[in-house]
């Protein structure tokens, strides 16, 4: 019963952290009418069956929203799961922390999702049995591990979107995320929150293409994505 309460607490927040995204209103009504107008969904079909499925995010804009939602909904599963089962050494600060990076999570999750409509990709089926989450340095890690690939992996795309309120709210979201890497590090070495494996010494951030951040994403999914009709 706790479970399913949680679950619902953080559906609801869901739903009212998507409506703070008003501004964004006219680059979801484009995506939703893209998506009705198109007439070949293909490169959103599963390849293969079950959870051991590979699915392609598709090609263009759509494609590169869909590639989002992907990270956006392994990201969200683990933060869920990390609230819902706290170790006994994370501090009550910490707690909070985290908790509000889930609740972003969350929230970028269901945007991608209400915004992509018939488009989006079905719902991921994680694999977390190789992180430890009754350990702190377990979590900590595997916490930087999907901040930093999510930053990357944002900027290494951004270049590619075509239309401009779809780049005005990556903008927004990675903003939040690199936010997110920086907490998330600081928490395991204070002061590392622009250390040299983000940060170049021209204080830009690394940037990830599509190939390595798939096959990074993919060990921790149990339904496999691919980004192959990306062609770039």
């Amino acid at each position: 019963m706790k479970t399913e309460t949680n679950n619902l607490s953080n559906a609801n927040m869901a739903r009212r952290a998507f409506l703070r995204y008003a501004g964004a209103s006219t680059a979801v009504a484009g995506i939703v009418a893209m998506q009705a107008c198109s007439k070949d969904n293909s490169a959103y079909e599963d390849v293969g069956g079950g959870d051991s499925a590979t699915i392609d995010v598709g090609s263009g804009d759509p494609g590169i929203l869909n590639y989002a939602y992907a990270l956006e909904q392994l990201e969200a599963a683990f933060y869920i799961q990390v609230v819902n089962s706290f170790s006994a050494d994370f501090t009550t600060e910490e707690k909070l922390l985290l908790t509000d990076i889930r609740d972003h999570e969350v929230a970028h999750r269901e945007f991608f999702k209400a915004a992509l409509g018939s488009g989006a990709i079905k719902g991921l089926t994680p694999d977390f049995s190789k992180i430890d989450f009754s350990s702190r340095t377990s979590v900590l890690a595997t916490a930087k591990a999907f901040e930093d690939l999510g930053v990357t992996a944002y900027d290494g795309v951004a270049s590619k979107i075509q239309n401009n309120d779809y780049l005005v709210i990556a903008g927004k979201i990675v903003s939040v995320e690199a936010r997110h890497a920086a907490v998330i590090s600081n928490l395991i070495t204070p002061g590392s929150f622009v250390d040299s494996d983000q940060v170049d010494s021209n204080g830009l951030n690394i940037t990830m293409g599509p190939t390595k951040v798939v096959a990074t994403a993919n060990l921790f999914l149990k339904t496999k994505i691919s980004a192959k009709s990306f062609n770039f």
